[in-house]
């Protein structure tokens, strides 16, 4: 029998679900297309969409909302270890997401439902995951920044958002209505994405029967990857690096010979192509448009961002062909906010955290160990004392 070898996987069905869709036509939360819950949806409400199964009634939202609140406060262990960790950031030898995959496992610790791998305890584990994960960025920014960490006992401003609470915690200010609203959405944006490389990492260690908690490091492990949620990092590095290359102005001939020496070198451009969407990602104009016109409101600086983005995408989809993904305006638009590029993946862990957490209870509910088989192109058989 003739079995045919699939790389990366590609264009293999893996399994069924109920989560979301991704189509070239649209992306599909639970039944829900992308462009109505940006315009339509709050970040709580797509949560408990994900995590619960279905749109929320006001007083299910409230619910809901009171327990994220109340769930935001951290461990004092997990402080301490962020206190600890400040010198091997400021060092480099680690980098934010290896410090919020560090803290993820340690909470698990604490959680008294940790061990257990019912609906009940896994959703009250995912509920708490997603409160605490903003605390987590924002109280590492602040040891990092040495400044003071933002309400350690209540992890934030109870009467914020989750995406106001995120600004407000890493910088202690209260966001504008138009940054938390930006960040509201593009948290949305980031929710779910069906069996990508972390998702489905979170399925893989979720089909042993291990717990949420293992199963979101291990996604937080592979998020970190620029090939994945790290390209909005890498996008916005490479843009840093084209304006450092062609000065202040977005002279066009000396944004064509950076591209064509790209090309020519044959460099990965981050930010751009998609291994399902071939004809654009629907969120990439989403978020672009919301950035840009927080640009257009923050200064002249952050408008010549995103105008050289735009030149860039243009190259890239008349000379490749190749359109840009999310990840590519998340990086202008994270920028324009003032955020830190390393903490762009830790905040994409914040929204992704609901994605994660229903594909680990959908996996758990019906599960079946997942073991591909690979094939063997090593060396014949042969006698270890020949």
């Amino acid at each position: 029998m003739t079995q045919t070898i699939t790389r990366g996987l590609e264009g293999v069905i893996a399994g069924e679900t109920e989560i979301c869709s991704v189509e070239q036509g649209a992306l599909i939360y639970r039944g829900y297309e992308i462009h109505d819950l940006a315009e339509n949806a709050t970040f709580e409400e797509v949560a408990h969409l994900l995590l619960v199964g279905h749109k929320p009634s006001p007083d299910e939202l409230q619910a809901f909302t009171d327990e994220l609140v109340a769930e935001r406060a951290l461990p004092e262990n997990v402080i301490e270890f962020l206190k600890s960790a400040a010198p091997a950031l400021h060092a480099k030898t680690a980098v934010p997401m290896d410090v919020l995959r560090t803290c993820v496992s340690m909470i698990a610790h604490t959680d008294p439902d940790c061990q257990d791998n019912s609906p009940e305890a896994s959703l009250r584990k995912a509920k708490r995951l997603t409160a605490k994960i903003p605390t987590i960025i924002g109280h590492m920014q602040n040891i990092y920044d040495e400044r003071a960490l933002v309400a350690p006992e209540t992890g934030g401003d109870p009467k914020l958002s989750h995406a106001g609470n995120l600004l407000y915690l890493m910088t202690g200010e209260h966001p504008t209505n138009e940054a938390e609203h930006v960040m509201d959405v593009s948290l949305i944006l980031y929710a779910e994405h069906d069996y990508n490389a972390s998702t489905f990492t979170s399925r893989v260690i979720a089909g042993t029967l291990s717990d949420l908690h293992g199963a979101v490091t291990g996604a937080i492990a592979a998020l970190k990857g620029p090939l994945h949620g790290g390209a909005n990092e890498a996008a916005m590095e490479m843009l840093s690096e084209i304006r450092e290359a062609i000065g202040p102005e977005n002279d066009p001939e000396k944004i064509r010979d950076w591209m064509h020496k790209a090309f020519s070198e044959k460099r990965k451009l981050m930010g751009f192509g998609h291994r399902v969407y071939k004809n654009g990602d629907h969120r990439a104009p989403i978020l672009h448009a919301l950035g840009r016109s927080l640009a257009e409101k923050t200064g002249e600086a952050f408008v010549r961002l995103f105008e050289l983005g735009e030149q860039v995408q243009q190259i890239m989809l008349e000379e490749k062909n190749i359109h840009p993904n999310v990840d590519f305006p998340c990086g202008m638009t994270y920028y324009t906010m003032g955020i830190p590029v390393p903490q762009y993946t830790p905040i994409f862990v914040a929204s992704r955290i609901t994605g994660w957490a229903a594909h680990v209870m959908e996996q758990h509910a019906n599960n079946r160990l997942i073991r591909p088989i690979a094939k063997y192109t090593g060396p014949a058989l042969r006698r270890w004392n020949d």
